[in-house]
């Protein structure tokens, strides 16, 4: 098997473990090629930066590039970035949408009430990967099917995890920061900057990014890359990149010098990393989290940052999008000033990524407009219920 293959297989992975769904009922329903179907986008704006660059796919200027295709397809296409709040846009339309399109930088949160009074709702589509902020429970008991452009992020975040784990180890952001200042003294940024070389540095989720991220640190010499995943990679795969599987979360921990976090958000992930298992952490390491903000405890990471419990938190997910102004994880710091590399939602929304989601999402449409088989890997919840394993072990 090619190393090519073997990331391939990994296509269909998933991350974790959680007890099986009681009582729902999915009602069976098939689509018939029509038009006037009304289609609703919840994306962010992009302002000028939308306006210049119309590469910008996912902001409501450019609207995923298919404003015109719909319209020549006879469907209502409503675009909107107002969510929030029972007077929203997105509330408003949701009662008679058939298609709900949104993305996971600015999520239009689909509650479990908000399915109940989605009465014509069929579909919806994640443009990116990542469907948490859908209640897909709610979703497969009123036979709504859910769909992602599965692999559109992979290699963008992968990217931003391993800038992310430099940022934190060479303490970039200071040292950054004390240019901005006008200031230059080398010692106060050199006592907390050390090389990846030689690091253990393990992920939590060995999936399609997780995975990928393991392949990205291979050329930096690491002392050991661990992953914690509750099934074993395949053994050509783990021995492609040197991976060994640690099969306690704790005893995982213990062992990483930095620890990047690469699961789905779901019920047996939210709040995986607690004030419990951050203490099993070792003392001064590195935490880097761009899978979902809400799978760390926001308030006993920012203690463990203030302790010196982490040397440093990075990633780009928080538990709510966007951030509150006054989120704590947007000014926290370790004792000596520095360890904070918290940016906005953006790392699997890259152009090159955008393009991959928009063709994807317009992909998804045309086969539920014209009644095809949509491409497994992308189905969440299909016709029948959960047709995928990246939620918790479900069937």
């Amino acid at each position: 098997m090619s190393f090519r293959q073997l990331s391939n297989s990994l296509l269909r992975r998933s991350a974790y473990k959680t007890p099986a769904l009681q009582g729902l009922t999915p009602r069976f329903f098939h689509s018939s090629p029509r038009n006037n179907m009304k289609v609703l986008a919840v994306l962010y704006d992009g302002h000028k930066a939308a306006v210049e660059e119309p590469r910008l796919l996912g902001t409501t200027e450019n609207k995923l590039g298919i404003q015109e295709w719909l319209k020549e397809q006879g469907h209502e296409y409503i675009v909107t970035s107002d969510k929030e709040g029972p007077d929203s846009l997105f509330q408003k339309h949701i009662v008679d949408a058939e298609v709900l399109i949104t993305t996971p930088f600015h999520p239009g949160y689909l509650t479990a009430d908000l399915v109940e009074k989605a009465k014509n709702l069929k579909i919806c589509i994640t443009a990116g990967v990542g469907s948490d902020h859908i209640d897909l429970n709610a979703c497969v008991s009123k036979g709504i099917q859910v769909l992602e452009v599965t692999g559109s992020n992979v290699v963008s975040v992968a990217e931003h995890v391993v800038m992310s784990i430099l940022l934190l180890v060479r303490n970039f952001v200071p040292a950054h920061e004390m240019i901005e200042r006008g200031d230059w003294q080398v010692s106060d940024i050199a006592r907390l900057a050390f090389d990846l070389e030689g690091k253990v540095i393990g992920t939590i989720g060995a999936g399609r990014i997780g995975y990928r991220v393991l392949q990205r640190l291979v050329p930096f010499d690491c002392k050991e890359l661990l992953y914690y995943d509750y099934a074993p990679l395949p053994d050509a795969a783990a021995k492609a990149v040197g991976a060994r599987r640690v099969e306690d979360l704790k005893d995982f921990v213990s062992q990483c010098d930095v620890v990047t976090v690469n699961a789905p958000l779901h019920e047996g992930t939210r709040g995986l990393v607690n004030a419990e298992l951050l203490k099993h952490f070792k003392k001064g390491a590195w935490l880097v989290n761009t899978a979902r903000g809400a799978i760390c405890d926001k308030d006993a990471v920012a203690a463990a940052l203030k302790s010196g419990q982490l040397s440093g938190y990075s990633g780009d997910v928080w538990n709510v999008q966007p951030a509150p102004k006054d989120h704590v994880w947007r000014t926290m710091k370790n004792p000596i000033g520095g360890g904070n590399g918290m940016v906005p939602h953006y790392s699997g929304t890259t152009l090159d990524a955008q393009a991959r989601y928009a063709n994807g999402a317009k992909k998804i449409l045309e086969n539920y407009f014209t009644g095809k088989e949509q491409n497994p890997p992308d189905i969440i919840i299909g016709k029948t219920g959960y047709e995928t394993k990246a939620y918790g072990q479900r069937k």
